[in-house]
C-alpha cells in the first residue's frame, strides 16, 4: 500500500465468502462482520476495532484495512510497526526496575499513605490463562465499569479473543465485612516484558481510599517482584492519578482513515483534530525520521 491511502469500499470484500471468512494476526482474530465497532462523536459516525476498548499494541495488515468500514481510527499500534503515528497522548510506563523508583522519597510517602489506608483489607491475586475465561467472568469484573464507559459487547468479544493466548493478573480486594473494595484486571504480556493494565472496576463507597491508586501500586509491585520490567498505566494523557507512577512513557501510534470532506474533519473538536495531527490523516506510513522524545512529554506532566 501507497504511505497515502486512497478510502474506498473495495467490493472485493463484500462477497458471502469473505463475510464469513476468518483472519488473523498477532492476538487478534476477526471476520468482517465483527471487526468494526460503531463510535460516535456527538452524532457523527466513526469506527474502531474490537480491540480498542480494553487491548494495547493492536496488529494491522493490509487485509483488515481495506475490509473495515470508514471512517476508522486504530489507537494503540505496536511501536516496532512501520504503520501509525504518535497522538496527543502517550502510554504512561512504571520501569519498576529502574534504579531509585521505589526510593524515591515523593513516591515512598505516597505509597506507605496508601497502604496504610488498607491495611485491613484482604486481596487476592490469581494468575489466569485467558482461554479458559467467559464472558460471564468477565461481567462480573468489570460490567459496571463497561456500562459506565460505554463498552459494547464486541469489545469484550475482542477482548476475550485477544487474550486468549495469554495469562491475565487479576486483583481482587476486599474489606474487613467482606465487601469488595476493587477487581483490577492486567494482561501479561511476556514477550515485551510487560504488564498491561487494562480495566479496574471499583466500589465509588470507597472513594475516600483511593482505590484506583491502590490498584495501580499492587499491580506494579506485582510486576516487580515476578521479575517484569514494566506495568503498562495506558493513556495517562487524561489521568492525573496515574502520574504518581509514571516515570517513562511511550508513543501511541494510531491511525485515522477517513473519506475527504466527512463531517469529521468539518468538527475541529472530533478525534481527528482532538488527536492527531492533519498531515497525518489518511497517512499509513510512520515517518522514521521524526523524533518523539519521552522527555518531552514528561515534561508537561504535573
Amino acid at each position: 500500500m501507497d504511505a497515502l491511502l486512497t478510502v474506498s469500499s473495495p467490493a472485493s470484500f463484500a462477497s458471502t465468502s469473505h463475510e464469513a471468512q476468518t483472519y488473523r494476526l498477532g492476538y487478534q482474530s476477526w471476520t468482517k462482520s465483527n471487526l468494526c465497532v460503531d463510535s460516535f462523536h456527538g452524532e457523527i459516525a466513526y469506527f474502531t476495532t474490537r480491540w480498542d476498548a480494553l487491548c494495547p499494541y493492536i496488529a494491522v495488515n493490509e487485509t483488515m484495512l481495506e475490509m473495515a468500514e470508514k471512517p476508522l481510527i486504530i489507537y494503540a499500534l505496536p511501536p516496532e510497526s512501520p504503520w501509525g503515528h504518535p497522538i496527543r497522548d502517550a502510554y504512561g510506563l512504571v520501569r519498576v526496575r529502574e534504579s531509585g523508583y521505589w526510593e524515591d522519597g515523593y513516591r515512598q510517602r505516597k505509597f506507605k499513605k496508601l497502604r496504610a489506608k488498607h491495611r485491613t483489607y484482604h486481596h487476592e491475586v490469581a494468575c489466569m490463562q485467558g482461554s479458559n475465561l467467559t464472558k460471564r467472568q468477565l461481567l462480573a469484573w468489570g460490567g459496571e465499569h463497561f456500562a459506565r464507559y460505554g463498552i459494547s459487547e464486541k469489545e469484550l468479544d475482542g477482548f476475550l479473543d485477544y487474550v486468549r493466548h495469554l495469562e491475565l493478573l487479576v486483583f481482587e480486594v476486599r474489606d474487613s465485612t467482606g465487601e469488595k473494595v476493587l477487581t483490577d484486571v492486567s494482561v501479561i504480556m511476556p514477550e515485551r516484558g510487560q504488564v498491561y493494565g487494562s480495566f479496574c472496576q471499583w466500589n465509588p463507597a470507597f472513594r475516600n481510599d483511593s482505590p484506583g491508586l491502590y490498584a495501580c501500586l499492587l499491580a506494579a509491585q506485582w510486576t516487580y517482584d515476578q521479575g517484569y520490567e514494566t506495568y503498562n498505566l495506558g493513556p495517562v494523557g487524561d489521568y492525573p492519578y496515574k502520574h504518581l507512577f509514571v516515570n517513562d512513557v511511550e508513543p501511541i501510534y494510531s491511525l485515522a482513515i477517513c473519506p475527504p470532506e466527512h463531517a469529521l474533519m468539518r468538527d475541529a473538536s472530533s478525534p481527528l483534530w482532538a488527536d492527531f495531527e492533519v498531515e497525518h490523516w489518511n497517512r499509513l506510513e510512520r515517518d522514521r525520521h521524526t523524533a518523539w522524545r519521552a522527555s518531552d512529554y514528561l515534561q508537561s506532566l504535573p
